[in-house]
């Protein structure tokens, strides 16, 4: 049902007085996570279950939250953001990592991929936003870049960033234009280490999941000591699917749980018409086609969630490796570390596996909202949840 009290919590952060901007970084969440549920998923996480075991990895969100009611381009209401994940903490700007990423269905943006996949490099951070901000963004990177001396008269003088997006028009004025350079500044400059928000923060803000609302989520897997030891993080923006094909532990929960359809002119479970965007980062050392072959196994982890990667959603990803941090050097000959290709499969799993649990964290982080028109997307609900897990015997 919808929700005429619902009410936002404002953070005011160096933005106009139409846009309040929350900065989803200053203290760590407090919300319940998959695994508090009770929800089993294979293979051991990093202390934080997030990418930032990975060390080095920088996440940072600008939130933008603000109107209510009828929707006026231009004014509201407001419901998006820009996310921020960061290789090599702030020096991500001058030490680009190796990387690959992978397109399982085209219809979606990520910009800068043609020369990740000609150099094999990822240069600088990777943004996630709205589908209508992807060039603010962009352009607000290289602004960023060289209001800090990057590139300088030494260095090079272009600059082909990574950013990402998917479709929140459903509760954002999106043709509104509401997120700005200073946005993207601003999530670059909180980003941080330790625990993440997930949820309806930075870029997942206004975003809808298996019927359900959506957003930022993220996990992480440790592999064995035989294994290499190595981290595998994974962070989505997940905007995809439908309820009839949502899978939780292997259970059909979508068609177990009765809910509101959010889309009014298309029921849910009908029609795929979203998006997911994921980052995979390691510090195993893999090189750039290694990587290709680490964003391909994203597919499989959604597939355990029930995706089948539908005509509309952009389903891409990219990943990138920690290691090597001489690997960029442009005046020398470097030495590389390499994992060798039959010893490369823990981390396939760990993808998998992360991939499959960044999703469900950030669906059960996300909190039910009230958007442009009056548009109500409900949160899956956790008690619902948890009792068509015990029904199954799938609860932990």
């Amino acid at each position: 049902m919808r929700n005429p009290s619902f009410k936002f919590t404002i953070v005011l952060c160096c933005v106009s007085f139409l846009t309040f901007a929350v900065n989803a970084q200053e203290k760590p969440a407090a919300k319940p996570r998959a695994r508090d549920l009770g929800i089993p998923f294979d293979g051991t996480p990093g202390p934080l279950n997030a990418i930032t075991d990975v060390s080095g990895v920088l996440v940072g969100h600008t939130t933008l939250i603000s109107g209510e009611g009828k929707l006026q381009v231009g004014k509201g209401p407001i419901r998006t953001g820009v996310t921020a994940i960061l290789p090599r903490g702030k020096d991500s700007m001058t030490s680009a990592v190796f990387a690959g990423w992978f397109s399982e269905n085209g219809n979606g943006e990520m910009t800068g991929t043609t020369w990740v996949e000609e150099s094999g490099f990822l240069e600088g951070p990777v943004m996630i936003t709205n589908t209508h901000s992807v060039g603010v963004v962009r352009d607000a990177v290289i602004q960023w870049r060289v209001a800090h001396g990057q590139p300088d008269p030494t260095g090079y003088w272009w600059s082909l960033p990574v950013v990402a997006e998917t479709w929140d028009g459903w509760l954002n004025d999106i043709n509104g234009f509401h997120v700005k350079p200073e946005h993207a500044f601003a999530a670059i400059d909180s980003a941080k280490s330790g625990p993440v928000q997930e949820g309806n923060v930075g870029g997942g803000t206004g975003m809808v999941c298996n019927g359900y609302k959506g957003g930022i989520g993220t996990a992480s897997r440790a592999l064995s000591a035989k294994d290499g030891g190595y981290i595998v993080g994974v962070l989505v923006q997940c905007n995809y699917g439908t309820r009839e094909n949502l899978r939780i532990a292997g259970i059909p929960v979508g068609r177990e749980i009765p809910s509101e359809d959010p889309y009014a002119f298309l029921p849910s479970d009908v029609a795929e018409r979203g998006s997911i965007i994921v980052v995979v980062a390691t510090n195993a050392p893999l090189v750039s086609h290694q990587l290709k072959r680490i964003a391909r196994r994203v597919t499989l982890g959604l597939g355990r969630n029930g995706s089948i990667s539908g005509n509309g959603s952009g389903d891409i990803f990219i990943a990138f490796s920690t290691a090597n941090p001489g690997g960029y050097a442009q005046d020398r000959v470097v030495d590389l570390k390499m994992l060798p290709n039959e010893m490369i499969e823990p981390v396939f799993a760990a993808t998998v596996q992360a991939t499959e649990e960044a999703v469900i964290n950030a669906m059960i982080a996300a909190e039910s909202i009230t958007g442009a028109d009056n548009h109500h997307v409900r949160a899956i609900p956790h008690d619902q949840l948890r009792a068509v897990l015990k029904k199954y015997n799938r609860l932990q």
